[in-house]
């Protein structure tokens, strides 16, 4: 073959119809509508079970419209009202690390005029909803969010967090005993989950005991010690999660750092079943 023969000329493909620009996941067109209650608690304005009581008071309002129920479907917050002022979209969630003293309880007022949280609180911070509670005469860490769906995901015995606690009690105890509540145990209809609780030591008449569990019902640890004859005198909260109380002083309050509260969030997601 000739080195300066032409080849024949290529035959042009046709042109691919162009595809139509897919939205982002997550971007505003594509935003799916949720209740309202569950859209202002993300946004901080109170927790799900507080805004839906807002609700029913006739609080919460769409474009000047009082709303009548908690279920309405919104896609965005925009036009919405609370006591007549406008609601921000949900900022990125936020989460503190508080170290609760006794003597104070774990809610935003009380009808008797006992301290709470928020008169030990500094007054600089954002709206903050507390993790669960601490009751008055319990320590330690609680936890602090301005996200009340981020509260209420890591309140749910489903999602499976564990917390730890260290109680001091007056009585006698052996960690044969202690082994038994890994299996659970039901007192005056109540039944409480697997708890792993391990004998510190022992100081004079008290006897610490550490115990991890995942429920958190209402006076949970107090309840099953009491069960086990013991009289708890002292109680700390020492980890939620993967947060620790660590040397925080009491009273004292410190912010998870942005990146450490994405890998948590990642972590509980994948825990959720289905997923």
């Amino acid at each position: 073959m000739s080195a300066d023969r032409k080849s024949p000329p290529r035959k042009r493909r046709p042109a691919r119809p162009s595809r139509p620009a897919q939205p982002n996941p997550g971007s505003r067109a594509e935003k799916e509508e949720q209740r309202i209650a569950k859209l202002l608690a993300r946004a901080g304005v109170a927790s799900r079970r507080e805004v839906e009581r807002m609700i029913g008071e006739g609080r919460v309002a769409i474009d000047g419209k009082v709303l009548e129920t908690p279920a309405t479907l919104v896609a965005s917050l925009r036009g919405v009202t609370v006591d007549g002022k406008p609601v921000a979209e949900p900022a990125p969630a936020r989460l503190f690390l508080f170290h609760k003293p006794t003597g104070c309880l774990t809610t935003e007022r009380d009808p008797k005029g006992r301290k709470t949280i928020y008169d030990v609180l500094p007054k600089d911070l954002p709206r903050l909803m507390p993790v669960g509670r601490l009751d008055y005469n319990t320590e330690g860490l609680l936890l602090l969010t301005t996200d009340g769906e981020f509260k209420r995901q890591l309140e749910l015995p489903a999602t499976g967090v564990e917390r730890t606690y260290r109680a001091r009690a007056f009585g006698q105890i052996s960690q044969e005993q202690l082994e038994e509540l890994i299996e659970g145990v039901e007192i005056d209809g109540m039944r409480y989950g697997r708890i792993d609780a391990n004998l510190e030591r022992r100081t004079g008449a008290n006897t610490w005991v550490e115990l991890t569990l995942t429920e958190g019902k209402n006076r949970e640890v107090r309840r099953v010690l009491e069960y086990l004859g013991l009289e708890v005198n002292r109680l700390i909260r020492t980890r939620y999660g993967p947060f620790e109380l660590g040397d925080l002083p009491s009273g004292g309050i410190g912010e998870v750092r942005r990146h450490d509260l994405i890998v948590f969030r990642k972590s509980l997601e994948r825990k959720r079943p289905g997923t």
